[in-house]
Protein backbone atom coordinates (compact mmCIF):
# COMPACT_ATOMS: atom_id res chain seq x y z
CA UNK A 1 0.00 0.00 0.00
CA UNK A 2 1.57 3.50 -0.65
CA UNK A 3 1.78 5.86 1.81
CA UNK A 4 0.02 8.61 0.48
CA UNK A 5 -3.11 5.97 0.96
CA UNK A 6 -2.10 4.84 4.82
CA UNK A 7 -1.85 8.42 5.16
CA UNK A 8 -5.44 9.54 3.80
CA UNK A 9 -4.01 11.92 0.83
CA UNK A 10 -6.72 9.58 -1.19
CA UNK A 11 -10.31 10.93 -0.41
CA UNK A 12 -13.55 11.51 -1.73
CA UNK A 13 -14.50 14.45 -0.34
CA UNK A 14 -17.80 15.55 -1.81
CA UNK A 15 -18.37 19.45 -0.20
CA UNK A 16 -16.17 22.12 -0.71
CA UNK A 17 -16.55 22.56 3.01
CA UNK A 18 -15.18 19.08 3.38
CA UNK A 19 -12.19 19.76 1.60
CA UNK A 20 -11.16 22.55 3.12
CA UNK A 21 -11.44 21.21 6.46
CA UNK A 22 -9.57 17.81 5.19
CA UNK A 23 -6.77 21.04 3.64
CA UNK A 24 -6.80 22.78 7.17
CA UNK A 25 -6.07 19.08 9.08
CA UNK A 26 -3.69 17.83 6.72
CA UNK A 27 -0.77 20.06 7.59
CA UNK A 28 -1.41 19.48 11.50
CA UNK A 29 -1.77 15.52 10.62
CA UNK A 30 1.94 15.81 8.69
CA UNK A 31 3.57 18.01 11.48
CA UNK A 32 2.27 15.70 14.25
CA UNK A 33 3.93 12.75 12.35
CA UNK A 34 7.19 14.40 11.70
CA UNK A 35 7.10 15.66 15.35
CA UNK A 36 6.73 11.96 16.89
CA UNK A 37 8.98 10.35 14.56
CA UNK A 38 12.03 10.58 16.68
CA UNK A 39 9.22 9.35 20.15
CA UNK A 40 7.87 6.09 17.97
CA UNK A 41 9.64 2.76 18.38
CA UNK A 42 9.52 1.20 15.12
CA UNK A 43 7.95 -2.25 15.16
CA UNK A 44 7.76 -3.17 11.65
CA UNK A 45 5.04 -6.10 10.41
CA UNK A 46 6.97 -9.15 9.69
CA UNK A 47 7.07 -8.67 6.18
CA UNK A 48 9.00 -5.28 5.90
CA UNK A 49 12.61 -4.25 7.22
CA UNK A 50 13.25 -2.74 9.66
CA UNK A 51 14.21 1.29 9.02
CA UNK A 52 16.25 3.39 10.73
CA UNK A 53 15.11 6.81 9.78
CA UNK A 54 11.59 6.28 9.62
CA UNK A 55 9.10 7.38 6.92
CA UNK A 56 5.27 9.11 7.72
CA UNK A 57 3.66 5.63 7.37
CA UNK A 58 5.89 3.94 9.62
CA UNK A 59 5.36 6.99 12.29
CA UNK A 60 1.67 6.23 11.75
CA UNK A 61 1.92 3.28 12.03
CA UNK A 62 3.60 3.10 15.47
CA UNK A 63 1.80 6.07 17.19
CA UNK A 64 -1.06 4.24 18.43
CA UNK A 65 1.52 2.65 21.34
CA UNK A 66 2.95 6.24 21.25
CA UNK A 67 -0.33 7.78 22.34
CA UNK A 68 -0.62 4.58 25.27
CA UNK A 69 2.43 5.74 26.81
CA UNK A 70 1.64 8.94 26.81
CA UNK A 71 -2.01 8.82 27.86
CA UNK A 72 -4.93 11.13 27.15
CA UNK A 73 -5.86 14.60 29.26
CA UNK A 74 -9.60 13.37 28.62
CA UNK A 75 -11.60 11.92 30.60
CA UNK A 76 -12.90 8.53 29.39
CA UNK A 77 -16.08 7.94 27.86
CA UNK A 78 -19.44 6.91 29.57
CA UNK A 79 -22.54 5.07 28.80
CA UNK A 80 -25.43 7.39 28.08
CA UNK A 81 -28.17 4.76 27.35
CA UNK A 82 -29.57 3.79 24.31
CA UNK A 83 -28.98 5.96 21.18
CA UNK A 84 -31.84 7.61 19.17
CA UNK A 85 -31.13 6.14 15.72
CA UNK A 86 -32.51 7.60 12.44
CA UNK A 87 -35.15 9.93 13.10
CA UNK A 88 -38.41 9.19 12.23
CA UNK A 89 -39.75 9.77 8.94
CA UNK A 90 -36.08 10.56 7.40
CA UNK A 91 -35.41 9.03 4.18
CA UNK A 92 -32.16 7.25 3.80
CA UNK A 93 -30.87 7.15 0.58
CA UNK A 94 -27.86 5.49 -0.47
CA UNK A 95 -23.82 7.13 -1.09
CA UNK A 96 -23.98 9.53 -4.32
CA UNK A 97 -21.82 7.46 -7.10
CA UNK A 98 -20.45 9.26 -9.63
CA UNK A 99 -20.97 8.33 -13.12
CA UNK A 100 -18.56 5.98 -15.18
CA UNK A 101 -16.18 7.56 -17.72
CA UNK A 102 -15.29 5.67 -20.60
CA UNK A 103 -12.10 6.37 -22.11
CA UNK A 104 -12.35 4.44 -25.56
CA UNK A 105 -15.16 3.64 -27.17
CA UNK A 106 -14.98 -0.52 -27.44
CA UNK A 107 -14.11 -2.64 -30.80
CA UNK A 108 -16.87 -4.35 -32.60
CA UNK A 109 -16.34 -8.08 -31.54
CA UNK A 110 -14.34 -10.24 -34.00
CA UNK A 111 -16.43 -12.45 -36.01
CA UNK A 112 -14.77 -16.35 -36.60
CA UNK A 113 -14.90 -16.71 -40.92
CA UNK A 114 -16.14 -20.90 -39.37
CA UNK A 115 -19.10 -19.36 -37.75
CA UNK A 116 -20.30 -17.74 -41.06
CA UNK A 117 -20.41 -20.87 -42.82
CA UNK A 118 -22.22 -22.85 -40.95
Amino acid sequence: MPNNVYIGLCLILLTPQQALRWSDLMPLLSWQLWLARQLVIDSPLPWQKPQTNLSFGRVAQGFAALLVRIGSPACSPKPRGKSLGWKSGRKRSPFPRFPIIKKRVSRPKKVNKDNLNS
